[in-house]
């Protein structure tokens, strides 16, 4: 049985403004970020120049506080809400937010939490991954293995490798998990003693004659010896930061290199500016936000209030500018916000689909030691070819 349909609430207010509810972690751990996104928010706003009044409320980073404020924003009119930041939050509004007509955009990355009044506009590692899948196929991989962490995001990301690798024809052989320390897992992954084994016969063999030729023939065979490769083709890696640098300085240890085998990233490795410092990552792909837009807002953004943001706080601002357009047209409905031309952002354009979660386009990075390179741009269009 379908889903009644939400009542919507008018979006104009008796002023004939557009009220938008902007909840926000603005006291708590994660309060730094959560001013750098309304700092972006009301950019948006002023550059936009659309009837629109920003209600920020604090959510403290907590379900409960995400609840509350999404009351206190509906009970002075908001007719969309913008955020929460975390999928928990998200998941205490959606109702509260639905029950009064009223759409989510979020900004969590946890598509999990779609629903058809609740957008996520977070950057969904699902996009990404076919994204680098589709370029390694491209470039001949037939064979795929990933190696991830225990945590929520990585078995999001191992979900979507496997949906992505076999809509592109290729086969997942291998798929290790770690938590905590990552080497049992990398070993494993590698098969290392496996493909070393016979190198290692000959080694013995060699000592086992007891002669100065077999000592130097074993002595020639561990300095140059090659292992053979692993038997895979291309390997995501699903994490970021120190964790990610932790893992991939263990491949080569096992003879995982990069190449024969293509490392993929995840949309973590875009806020890793300094990833070439780890050799092992350099000539890894990523898919990531439009590089020149996102360094065009950087740019005006630290013009107006001073340091870099995080990446997030790109999405809070595409989050208000989506609303500061549809505010002009006095529309906020679902079949506005889905509109399958989709809106130009700061991270590139982007398309909010019926299921609540997004298309962005995104462009194909590769890591090198001095930092990233565009391979293949972000699309400035939606349509067949360009995803």
């Amino acid at each position: 049985m379908a889903a009644p349909q939400m009542m919507q609430r008018p979006a104009l207010g008796p002023d004939g403004m557009v009220r938008a509810g902007l909840l926000l972690p603005l006291s708590g751990p994660q309060a730094a970020v959560g001013r750098a996104m309304l700092d972006a928010a009301t950019l948006a706003v002023f550059q936009n120049n659309a009837p629109l009044v920003l209600l920020p409320k604090d959510t403290g980073g907590t379900p409960a506080g995400a609840a509350a404020a999404a009351q206190a924003a509906l009970a002075e009119g908001a007719s969309i809400i913008l955020g929460p930041l975390f999928s928990g939050e998200t998941e205490a509004v959606g109702p509260i937010a639905r029950a009064a007509g009223v759409n989510v955009l979020a900004f969590t990355t946890d598509a999990a939490v779609a629903r058809d009044n609740v957008f996520v506009l977070g950057q969904l590692p699902g996009p990404a991954v076919r994204r680098v899948v589709a370029a390694a196929r491209a470039g001949g991989a037939e064979r795929f293995a990933a190696i991830v962490p225990d945590t929520a995001y990585g078995r999001v990301v191992l979900e979507a490798f496997r949906r992505a690798v076999a809509d592109a024809g290729g086969q997942v052989v291998k798929a290790e998990i770690y938590s905590g320390n990552p080497n049992p897992a990398v070993q494993q992954l590698a098969d290392y003693a496996r493909r070393r084994g016979p190198i290692d016969a000959q080694i013995r063999a060699a000592r086992a004659q007891g002669t100065a030729e077999g000592r130097r023939r074993a002595a020639e065979l561990a300095r140059e010896a090659r292992v053979p490769p692993p038997d895979f083709d291309a390997l995501i890696l699903a994490d970021g930061g120190e964790r990610l640098r932790a893992v991939a300085s263990l491949l080569p240890y096992y003879d995982v290199d990069n190449p024969p085998v293509k490392f993929l990233g995840t949309p973590l490795m875009a806020a890793m500016s300094d990833a070439g410092r780890e050799p092992a990552l350099v000539g890894t792909i990523y898919a990531a936000p439009d590089e020149s837009r996102r360094a065009a807002f950087d740019a005006r953004y630290s013009e107006a209030f001073g340091p870099v943001p995080p990446i997030v706080a790109g999405v809070a601002y595409d989050a208000a500018a989506i609303a500061a357009v549809l505010a002009a047209g006095g529309d906020l409905s679902s079949a506005a916000l889905t509109d399958p031309n989709g809106f130009a952002g700061v991270l590139g354009i982007i398309r909010l689909l019926p299921d609540g979660t997004n298309q962005r386009g995104l462009s194909l990075m590769e890591v090198t030691r001095g930092g990233a390179n565009v391979v293949e741009p972000a699309p400035d269009r939606f349509d067949a070819a360009s995803f």
